[in-house]
């Protein structure tokens, strides 16, 4: 029986295919770069045939590196950015018009017409979304009101609207297959999370079609093959890339968290088969839809996380290589009462404050660059740490282990304050290729090479665990520095 699996993890900036095996070992990764095109001030594309061109090389050269035979392949998982948005022609499979990015800002103006035609509370109820431009339901309308015709074709069902994992399965399966997994579906802000069908009202609202729209499956089942020399290989998993991470860290249980400390930082918690309606700013989501059930997710985002390490990096110039921010860290046994808060473009969850801007306060003539370096390693912690806290507050879930990936996460000064700061254990995996993980996992079960969740946690391997080590009175006095300096940093651009 074949027992190696193919991720497909196309992300933002890149391609990239990971060929596991059985033991969860990466036998091969190939990855190309990705075109972003901003035609516009707060404009982002992509080019959707360079999307697949790239991912399927990828594919190729993955296979041919480490050679394996297709036929040896037991399946394909794809993870994917969210909410990135692509229509094409359903008879040549010609895209109409660029992907609009899920970073674009373009449809501002629809979400406001949304919003006041009173939509607020039914798309917050309806699809556990806030309305927005990063969603793609607003992209969707943009595409069909600027090119002509496209929306008279896309009512007989001739032009077709996908996220790139749709995208991807469609051009894989030969244009046999127009499907998505609740995950994607679910950050499209037109898709009722609750009925798992897309929602008439905010359907009628943007005037979408409904026969444009892809088949809503599950997160783990065999969607149709790719046919490649050597033999035909299952599509067998979807998920978007955050959900993907949450499955890849075996977060299966109520309760349990991931936080992925990348530029920004993204923190999912699984809430089990009952949606959370956040009453602190945090978003509902559906987690996974596998094996019938569907388990829901409450996610926060850090607008700015390992990016404040980069500014001081490139603009403050404290230091030429990110990683040597750890270094200078743990050169000072505490920040000498600094505190920076990077509220570069605001504040998300639990302030949602577009008008905070960043602040560094505490400083006294005895302030070096090490007490702000040290700062600006806290504050990545103290924002993950309000989000948890947001997140107790809306479950009632006290947070033992928070699982890590990300860039960042290898920072050990930053892992050990965050799991003393937020009194949690703190569990790095051996493989942090978490997001690829989790496809696999998923494309894995679908196709018997796992049998059960609970083999794969028996599989899964953890680097280090970071243990809280700090006194509780401590922690208070550090958290109550870290609110009194957000709070000066709250409301304060100029918006008269």
């Amino acid at each position: 029986m074949a027992q190696y699996i193919l991720a497909l993890d196309q992300g933002t900036t890149s391609s990239r295919a990971i060929l596991f095996d059985h033991e969860q070992n990466i036998l091969s990764i190939r990855q190309h770069e990705l075109t972003q095109q901003y035609p516009r001030e707060g404009w982002v594309e992509q080019d959707p045939i360079e999307i697949w061109s790239t991912q399927y090389a990828a594919m190729l050269e993955v296979l041919a590196a480490s050679g394996v035979s297709p036929h040896d392949v037991a399946g394909i998982g794809i993870t994917n950015q969210r909410e990135t948005t692509i229509l094409w022609e359903r008879e040549t499979g010609r895209p109409i018009y660029n992907a609009i990015v899920w970073q674009c800002r373009r449809t501002a103006d629809i979400v406001d017409g949304l919003v006041e035609q009173g939509l607020t509370d039914h798309i917050r109820q309806t699809t556990g979304l806030i309305p927005d431009a990063y969603f793609s339901g607003t992209k969707i309308k943009w595409i069909l009101d600027h090119v002509e015709g496209a929306r008279e074709k896309a009512a007989r069902g001739d032009i077709l609207f996908g996220t790139v994992d749709s995208w991807l399965v469609w051009k894989l399966t030969g244009g046999q297959a127009h499907v998505t997994d609740a995950t994607n579906a679910a950050r499209t802000m037109i898709f009722d999370i609750h009925k798992l069908d897309w929602d008439d009202t905010l359907l009628d609202a943007l005037d979408i079609p409904r026969a444009m729209l892809p088949r809503v499956c599950s997160s783990s089942e065999v969607y149709g093959h790719v046919s490649l020399p050597g033999g035909d290989i299952p599509i067998a998993g979807i998920a978007g890339d955050q959900q993907a991470a949450l499955f890849g860290q075996t977060c299966f249980a109520p309760g349990e968290a991931k936080n992925t400390y990348g530029t920004g930082c993204f923190l999912l918690m699984n809430t089990g088969t009952t949606a959370c309606e956040s009453k602190n700013g945090l978003l509902t989501t559906i987690g996974i839809q596998i094996g019938g059930e569907t388990h829901y997710a409450l996610e926060g985002s850090v607008f700015v996380g390992g990016a404040v390490i980069q500014w001081l990096r490139d603009e403050m110039r404290f230091f030429t290589d990110s990683r040597d921010a750890e270094y200078y860290a743990q050169k000072v046994p505490d920040t000498g009462g600094v505190y920076l808060v990077p509220a570069f473009t605001g504040l998300g969850a639990p302030h949602w404050d577009m008008y905070a801007r960043g602040c560094i306060v505490g400083l006294t003539r005895g302030t070096r660059r090490e007490h702000i370096i040290r700062a600006a390693q806290e504050s990545i912690a103290y924002q993950v740490d309000d989000l948890l806290t947001a997140m107790k507050r809306d479950t009632g879930i006290p947070l033992g282990t928070l699982s890590v990936d990300g860039g960042a996460s290898r920072d050990s000064f930053l892992m050990q304050f965050q799991a003393d700061i937020s009194h949690c254990t703190i569990r790095r995996p051996v493989i942090r290729e978490t997001t690829a993980l989790g496809a696999c996992y998923l494309a894995g079960l679908a196709t018997g090479v796992w049998h059960s969740q609970e083999e794969l946690r028996q599989l899964w391997r953890c680097d280090t665990f970071y243990e809280p080590n700090m006194a509780d009175e401590t922690r208070r006095q550090l958290l109550a520095g870290w609110s009194k300096a957000v709070g000066r940093s709250l409301d304060w651009a100029d918006h008269r």
